[in-house]
This record gives structure tokens, sequence and C-alpha cells, in this order.
């Protein structure tokens, strides 16, 4: 029996994992290697206040701008104010931000931001150097389990989470007990056709919760990137939106610059210039971001140098084809400031929960900086948790053993891409819905991709049931049906729990633990 199991292995997961308690026994378990996952990858940086023109209420209020105003303001604070306080805190232990000639920190502008405020550590690999720095830290009390996936939430006749069922590539069986479970694993982007994340984010964590019961909300709030590098209908990685902030712009094959008619111009923020790129690509007409005035293109950003090459994109003529695609996940599992859920025993961080920080559209790289911040109230709570006495004993569930009827991985991206994508309506999501299989099945009858295809549907579900729902337009979720936002729809969150209709609920309301 162990302390703790935290499912993932991303920033958030890492970062309480090194922070709990060296004399305890902590499990680390994620679906694939240890640095296979969307965290790892992230081109862009982290967002924290250390210029002299900049404020800490400058950065809450560029969270909340971007946010549409849909943010649960004091947990804004929270991830502003001790997320930099944090970054401070990993600087300190000897992580490696880029800096100037003199020594100070060297920091970039990105959409929607006021001032210059992101941090980044060889250029544009901030995630593969903030990942290596957290490992690197981890106490040999932390046990890592790879290529394992938790299937279902062990419960007890309380209804209290005491651990986790899991299933290797082998689909060999196993439970694993503890008095915390935590899910880290990320967002849900590869429910898309084109995404920026991982191939196999399919919302695990978020689907695993919401069928044991936890509440789920804001999943209508899928965010797309304006820029993925686009060559012969696939996409090659993200093109980070730092290069808008050295001087990128983004222009059509008519030569027209499309951000123009905005006050920020290029770097408006995501939803904005994510909806001009794809209403170009709508029209028929090729997008492309022009870097010739960016000097030194490849040793400033030579993540995205390298993707050029694979994909067989010319640098030197100074444009690169983008699209659309998936980026980053708002909504999840409904947690209180430090990651509580609505069950006992079960705890959510990173991108699979839902804290209110993002509101309805996040700010460019406040995503690490929720992970370093949120991971380290967790692991604070959790070392300062009274012991309890626990009933070990397992309370077994129903399920419905027959398989889905519903349609492969690809053609449910194609279609969520299609219908719950940048814009919906209600005709088209209806239609969809019918379409997706969401019947609870037994996992354990499942095999191990098996398992990823049916929890890939589950988070399909609620996102398409989420954006029937909200009936207006708000920040990542436009409904061609309801192009305006609705103000008796402000700070109103959809809050969806398995076996009951769908809640309405408020973030100005303090959420229990």
């Amino acid at each position: 029996m162990s302390k703790t199991i935290i499912i993932g292995s991303g920033v958030a997961a890492l970062q309480c994992a090194r922070l709990l308690p060296k004399d305890e026994d902590i499990i680390l378990i994620t679906k694939r290697a240890l640095r296979q996952h969307s965290s790892y990858f992230a081109q862009g940086g982290i967002a924290a206040v250390y210029s002299k023109e900049d404020s800490i209420q400058s950065h809450e209020d560029d969270t909340i701008q971007a946010g549409v105003f849909h943010n649960h303001q004091s947990n804004v604070q929270t991830l502003i104010q001790e997320g930099q306080m944090q970054t401070h805190q990993l600087i300190l232990e000897g992580f490696p931000v880029d800096r100037l000639s003199d020594g100070s920190i060297s920091l970039g502008l990105e959409g929607a931001h006021q001032h210059k405020r992101i941090l980044h550590s060889g250029g544009d690999a901030t995630g593969k150097h903030l990942t290596e720095h957290l490992i690197n830290l981890l106490p040999s009390n932390v046990t890592i389990f790879e290529n394992e996936c938790a299937v279902s939430l062990l419960k007890n006749q309380y209804g209290r989470v005491i651990g986790i069922h899991s299933i290797d590539a082998d689909c060999t069986h196993r439970q694993i007990f503890a008095e915390a479970v935590i899910i880290a694993t990320g967002g849900c982007g590869s429910l898309y056709s084109y995404t920026s994340n991982c191939t196999n984010s399919f919302g695990d964590g978020i689907a695993l919760a919401y069928l044991a019961g936890a509440k789920i909300t804001d999943m209508e709030f899928v965010q797309f990137h304006p820029t993925l590098l686009y060559h012969d209908e696939q996409t090659f990685g993200l093109v980070s939106e730092a290069v808008r902030g050295a001087g990128a712009r983004l222009i059509n094959s008519e030569g027209t610059y499309i951000m123009d008619w905005h006050p920020l111009k290029d770097l408006a923020p995501r939803h904005i210039t994510a909806k001009a790129v794809y209403d170009e690509r709508m029209r028929g007409i090729d997008v492309f971001l022009k870097i010739d005035e960016i000097e030194n293109f490849e040793g400033k950003f030579p993540t995205i140098s390298n993707n050029c090459k694979k994909a067989g994109i010319l640098l030197n003529n100074g444009l690169l084809p983008i699209t659309v695609g998936s980026h980053f996940l708002m909504g999840g599992i409904l947690t209180n400031s430090y990651g509580a859920t609505s069950i006992e025993g079960l705890y959510a961080i990173g991108e699979a929960a839902c804290t209110g920080v993002h509101g309805a559209n996040r700010l460019a790289s406040n995503s690490l900086l929720e992970g370093i911040a949120f991971g380290k109230r967790l692991a604070d709570h959790l070392s300062n948790k009274n012991p309890e006495v626990i009933d070990w004993q397992v309370v077994e569930e129903n399920f419905e053993n027959t398989h889905p009827t519903s349609f492969a991985i690809e053609d449910l991206q194609i279609e969520m891409f299609a219908s719950a994508g940048i814009i919906r309506d209600k005709k088209s999501l209806e239609f969809l819905l019918k379409k997706i299989d969401s019947t609870k099945l037994n996992p354990f009858k499942l095999t191990f991709s098996e398992n990823e295809a049916y929890f890939m549907r589950i988070t399909a579900s609620l996102i398409v049931k989420a954006a029937l729902e909200r009936e207006e337009s708000r920040g990542a979720h436009i409904r061609a049906d309801f192009p305006n936002a609705s103000p008796s729809l402000a700070q109103t969150i959809f809050v969806q729990q398995i076996q009951n209709p769908i809640q309405k609920e408020y973030w100005h309301e303090p959420i229990k633990a």
C-alpha cells in the first residue's frame, strides 16, 4: 500500500511528486514513457512577473481578459502570485532559464500579454528542460511505472477513492491501494484530427474521474492554437506564440495581413487569432507565418526549425505554412484551490483539472505556470493532512459487458473537428452526440488500446454535451447559432456528473472541498 498514487508524468505530476514528504511511498504511473507527454514538448515558456514595468496585478488582469471574464478570480490570484514564487524557487534550484548577455533573464512577449514576461529555457524547448529539471529532483521514495494505464478508480462503501486498477501493454492487470489518488494526465487534444498535443492525449484522467462519479465542468472550452506547422495535409508540431512575439506576422496567400483589424494585431488572444486563421482556410485560402524579419530564427527557435526540416519546409523563403489545431482544455475535473475533487481521496492538478484559472480561453504560457503552482499547493495540502482511518474494502462496480459500436479513433477525430471544433451549432452537435457510444463498459474486459478508445469516447461526449448546453459564444466556445455572449451566462459553469442531469453553478461561489 502506498501513501499517494499520481497518474501522469507531466510538469504538474512531477512538481507534486518531488515535493511530497520524502518518507512516504509515492507511485507515479504513466501510460507511455516518462518523457512522452505534452509538457515535454511545450515550446512556450513560463509566464511570470520579472520586469520593473510589470506587476502581479497586470498579469492577473491579462489572465482574466484573455479568459473573457469567465475565470475564478481568487484562483487566478493564487496562480499568478504563487506561480511567480515557485518559478523563482525553480531558478534558485538551478533551472536554466535563458539569459541576456548581461546575465539578466530574457523575457519574451506572447499574445494578450501587456508586458514581456515569458521565461524560456533552451529557446523553444522550455517544456523539455523543465521536465528534465523536475525528473532530476525526484527523490528516491518515488517509484515510477511506465507504459501502464489506470482504467478504474477503486472505491469503498462510503464512496471514497482508495486506489486504482491498472493495465499494462501486455494486458496484465493489478490493483494498487493508496490514501490519495492524483489525476495529472493532461488534456484531450488528440480528440481532434489536428493537435499540438501528444498523439495519445485522449482525456483519460477526465473520463476516469467522471466514470467514478466526480464533477466535470467547462468542457466546452477547448482552445485551438492558430499556428501548427502544416504541409501536405499533415501537421508537424506547434509554431510557438513566441515566434509572433518576436515579430512574425500572420499573412494569407493573397498577401493580406489577416490580423491588422485587431488592436493587438497578431498578438490577439488565441481564440481570436485561431478563428481568423480558420476562417481563411474555410475560404480555401492558405495562411502563413511571415518570419523574414526575425534575425537568427534557427538559433532562437531550434525545435521549430528542426520540425520544418522534417516536414521539408524551407526557411529561406520566410514563410511557414500553418493551420489551426486543438491545443488546451480549459475545463476538466472540478477542483478547489488545492486540487480536491468532489470525491474524497481523489485529487486533480494541471490540465486535467478545472479550477477556473483559465476562464474561457487560456492566456499564453500560463499552463506550465499552473503545473508548478498547483502541484506545489497539492503537495503542501497532503503533507499537512491529518491521518485518517480508511476502510480498504473495495466495492465492486456494475458494468455493461458489451463492446461499443462507435466509430474508429480516426473517424471520431475528424467528426470532432468538424462538429465540435472551432465553430459549433446545435444541429451538428446533436448529430455527433447520437453517434458517440458512451455506454459504461467493463474496463477489465478491454485491452490497453481499447481502454484508450473508450476513454476517448467518454471525454468526447462530455465536450459535445457541454457545447450543446452553453447557448452563447464565449472565448474558445463559438456557436454559429448563438454568435454573441449572453450576460445571463456570465460566470456560469455547466457541471456534469454521471447519472445526473447537467447542473448550472457559478464561479463566484466558493468550491467546497
